[in-house]
């Protein structure tokens, strides 16, 4: 295939998605925030002009003065990736992206007037050709939804809340809208890996990537499916303790566990909306000025009430059992939270709770975490 090829066509066979709306494939609490923000008349304008007050200029600088700009004639296999993933996607400018000397593997997309794509060498090291696809993908599926405009914003509170924790409240108003950020963070995480894997069109590549950001470059020590199967042990396992564990390990995270976002996307990807997605049924740029706020809201709010109904964690299935009328609900308190009923107590025997992996920073492509910035695999 002839260099000039590559700018109109992916590098092998792939479907193509002329006009897609990023709504096909956006997870529903984070289309139900994007169509609303989208809705306000003169957001964006609003937050661009508080670009001034953003480190966005700023890390423009620092990645092109210390890192690699990606091109035909560096980093070209990435180069060529890049503009597959858009042409698949159908985003018309190609954001510039950046290789970083890290080591720690992570991927980000950043911006408020243009994003920007910014790839460690942790993880080019780590990946594979089509996983690697899969996170350019990914990165592309951030752009095209906006979400670097709020990461931006949220980059620049995460900072704001260091900055005046002296003040009296003024550190907990920010926080709080930092957590509330943060859980939108990580929904949209979700939709970011379905756009990767529109993109690579290999759920098996994105499996491995996501695979290898938990447990490193040992596929031989390594299964699938065996890897999946903690993630159903990790939601249903343990008592009241362990949910609310779970709950609190999670907060200060922008991007959901690995295994966790494994799950999710095995899970739609095996959809009759995914299918029917590929099949060329799907929402265009177009129609995006007519959404409607309410129907994506009800659709949050009936994707939340399925999670609650079908999960397995203890918590929920307690907010299930409350929900619909259960009885009893102090007797259902106190064997949830001592494990009594549950087998002959085995969940308990005497200990604080199952220990859980204090993973810290992020799980997946892109993303601030902190006051210092960006960190973590795969954070935007």
């Amino acid at each position: 295939m002839t260099e000039s090829s590559h700018e109109n066509v992916p590098s092998r066979q792939r479907r193509r998605f002329p006009g897609i709306s990023s709504r096909a494939y956006e997870h529903p609490a984070d289309r139900s925030a994007l169509v609303a923000l989208r809705k306000l008349t003169g957001f964006d304008t609003v937050f661009k002009a508080l670009s001034g007050l953003l480190p966005e200029r700023s890390l423009r600088l620092l990645f092109l003065s210390d890192s690699v700009r990606v091109s035909d004639e560096q980093f070209a296999h990435l180069n060529d990736m890049l503009r597959d993933a858009c042409y698949i996607l159908d985003l018309e400018k190609v954001p510039p992206m950046y290789v970083k000397q890290d080591p720690q593997p992570n991927a980000m997309c950043i911006g408020l007037d243009e994003p920007i794509i910014v790839v460690t060498t942790g993880l080019v090291e780590l990946l594979d050709e089509e996983e690697m696809r899969a996170v350019v993908g990914h990165e592309v599926g951030h752009a095209l939804s906006g979400h670097s405009v709020y990461r931006t914003i949220l980059l620049f509170l995460t900072n704001l809340a260091v900055k005046v924790a002296w003040i009296p409240l003024g550190n907990v108003a920010i926080m709080a809208i930092v957590t509330a950020l943060r859980e939108w963070f990580r929904k949209s995480e979700l939709s970011a890996d379905r756009a990767g894997l529109l993109v690579g069109q290999d759920i098996q590549a994105s499996m491995r990537g996501l695979m290898k950001i938990a447990g490193g470059n040992h596929l031989h020590e390594m299964n699938v499916d065996a890897f999946l199967a903690q993630a159903d042990e990790y939601e249903k396992g343990g008592d009241l303790r362990d949910s609310v564990l779970k709950i609190l390990n999670v907060l200060p995270r922008t991007h959901p566990f690995t295994t966790v976002r494994a799950a999710e996307l095995k899970k739609w990807s095996e959809t009759r909306e995914f299918q029917r997605l590929m099949d060329g049924h799907y929402p265009r740029r177009g129609e995006d000025k007519d959404a409607s706020v309410s129907d994506s809201f009800r659709e949050s709010a009936a994707h939340y009430a399925d999670t609650v109904r079908t999960s397995k964690d203890p918590l929920m299935k307690l907010v299930g059992d409350i929900a619909g009328g259960a009885g009893d609900l102090g007797g259902k308190l106190r064997d949830k939270f001592t494990g009594a009923g549950s087998g002959g107590g085995s969940a308990t025997n005497g200990a604080p709770g199952r220990p859980q992996d204090p993973e810290e920073g992020s799980s997946g492509p892109s993303g601030p975490s902190g006051p210092s910035g960006p960190s973590g695999p795969l954070k935007d």
